[in-house]
């Protein structure tokens, strides 16, 4: 497990009425009513052999390097797709 840069004590600490909350709009009835839940996308557990230079590169550079992995390869599916057709 990677460790967080959050100060996790100095959030257990803050109490509500102290957090600007300024830049957030309220969500009204307004919001709800044109608002979708978006669920994500399942994703299939595999075993992948990739070069080191590769996993090094992502893991060097994203923090979560397995999902920008998954969207470099989701980009070249559809550009992929888009030419097939």
């Amino acid at each position: 497990m990677k460790h967080s840069k959050t100060d996790w004590k100095k959030v257990d600490a803050l109490k509500d009425h102290t957090i600007n909350f300024s830049d957030s709009p309220a969500l009204d009835e307004a919001f709800f009513k044109t608002a979708e839940i978006i669920m994500p996308k399942n994703k299939q557990v595999i075993t992948l052999r990739l070069d080191h230079e590769t996993v090094a590169f992502f893991k060097s550079n994203y923090n979560h390097y397995q999902t920008k992995i998954n969207a470099v390869l989701a980009a070249y599916t559809k550009n992929a797709k888009a030419k097939l057709s």
